[in-house]
């Protein structure tokens, strides 16, 4: 694996930092359960890239935007407004990761059980019309 094993932790804990945040909304937004995930996954992300690229990355101009929004849906979970924090801090997410959704649905698309419903003829415009896949009409 080409991962050091600083960035295979990192990657551990921004693993761990989803699941906790899928457990918080499924658990009707626990504000606990937000708060670790988020730290975790904040956390995961700077031993993934390190802190000069994470600081790189939030601090872009063209990024501002959905920093901004994702560090007051944070302040907001530990202030404990889940529901408007989790909804300011999702906005905050697709904007600064939604470059990267074409990338993760072509990666899944490679996985044995979940490839083959992915490419289906049914499920695939949509899955490619929102990770932003410009298909050619031919």
């Amino acid at each position: 694996m080409w991962l050091t094993d600083i960035q295979k932790i990192g990657v551990g804990l921004t693993t761990a930092g989803c699941f906790f945040l899928l457990l918080g909304v499924v658990t009707l937004f626990d504000t606990a359960l937000l708060a670790f995930g988020n730290i975790l996954f904040l956390a995961g992300l700077i031993l993934v890239i390190g802190h000069q690229r994470t600081l790189y990355f939030f601090a872009r101009r063209q990024k501002i935007r959905g920093t901004i929004c994702f560090l007051l849906g944070i302040v907001l979970i530990l202030c404990r407004r889940p529901i408007t924090g989790f909804i300011i801090e999702f906005c905050g997410i697709m904007a600064l990761f939604g470059d990267f959704f074409s990338v993760i649905v072509s990666f899944l698309r490679s996985l044995p059980f979940i490839g083959p419903v992915l490419s289906s003829p049914y499920i695939a415009p949509t899955i490619d019309r929102l990770a932003g896949i410009r298909v050619l009409p031919i």
